[in-house]
């Protein structure tokens, strides 16, 4: 088991990792500094600067929208969101990047911020507000996982049927919103920031699309799905990890075209896991 973990671990992308360990450290920080009454959420969580001044302590400051997403209430807070990190975040950051993808992370965690302060602005005017998580960002991921991989089946425990991620995104951000606008204000949840996230991400994405410097991995008219790649030349299940070797070496006798072997190597992913691919086959998959 050890050694499964530790090879998880090792196979992250540096950027996931390292917002694991932020989180984590914060959050262990956070929980030994209430311990001794140092209240670090009044310095680091996002606080209503329209109502501040009102409140002693609890004062905006210009480094809230981005400190705020690194802390969290409660050990399930914490869990939650970076269980979603890491579900979505490794397929997103070996699709751009890690350079674009801690942009896009960031960003949708301070565009949540801005949305959340505006929320307050009009809502709660003159009252104390305070907002920590990362789950702005986490909705932008969600965003960004339901763009690259449309067609990848997703299941939610209330209905035990497989759901196309494009669809999951649109039916989790219908709930956000009508969960901001009914019956949901005393459930300490800041719905619209969730969907400030994934509006900040989408607008960063166009930005991304447009610009002719900047290519997202693919360009958008290019982008396939796992499952696309997959039907496109069915594989042999049979095919073992030497096969596949094998048959990489013997690329100068053109037995494989690159659409054949991204199949193999998303067929090897399917049968055995991420993890088991060697470096080799991960370049090469980034590469194609």
């Amino acid at each position: 088991m050890a050694s499964i973990s530790n090879g998880l671990w090792q196979q992250m992308p540096p950027v996931t990792k390292n917002l694991l360990l932020i989180n984590f450290f914060v959050w262990i920080f956070d929980a030994f500094a209430q311990r001794f009454g140092i209240d670090i959420i009044a310095w680091l969580g996002l606080i209503n600067w329209s109502a501040s001044a009102f409140h002693g302590i609890y004062s905006f400051h210009i480094w809230q929208p981005f400190t705020y997403m690194f802390l969290h209430a409660n050990f399930w807070h914490f869990f939650c969101n970076m269980f979603a990190v890491i579900m979505f975040g490794p397929a997103i950051e070996n699709q751009w990047g890690s350079k674009k993808f801690l942009t896009y992370y960031l960003v949708s965690g301070v565009g949540a911020a801005l949305v959340q302060e505006l929320v307050w602005m009009f809502t709660i005017h003159n009252a104390m507000g305070v907002t920590i998580g990362a789950s702005g960002a986490v909705f932008g991921i969600l965003f960004a996982f339901g763009w690259l991989f449309p067609e990848v089946k997703m299941f939610l425990l209330f209905i035990p049927i497989p759901i196309p991620s494009r669809i999951f995104v649109a039916m989790y951000a219908f709930f956000e919103l009508f969960a901001g606008i009914y019956g949901a204000s005393g459930d300490n949840v800041a719905h619209f920031a969730h969907l400030g996230g994934m509006l900040f991400g989408w607008l960063l994405l166009l930005y991304w699309m447009k610009a002719p410097h900047i290519r997202l991995g693919k360009k958008p008219e290019e982008k396939q799905t796992f499952t696309r790649y997959h039907y496109q030349a069915p594989v042999d299940d049979n095919v073992t990890a030497e096969s596949d070797k094998s048959a990489w070496s013997a690329k100068s006798n053109s037995t494989y075209t690159r659409n054949e072997d991204v199949n193999r190597l998303l067929d090897k992913i399917k049968r055995e896991g991420y993890s088991s691919l060697t470096q080799e086959e991960k370049d090469r998959l980034f590469k194609h």
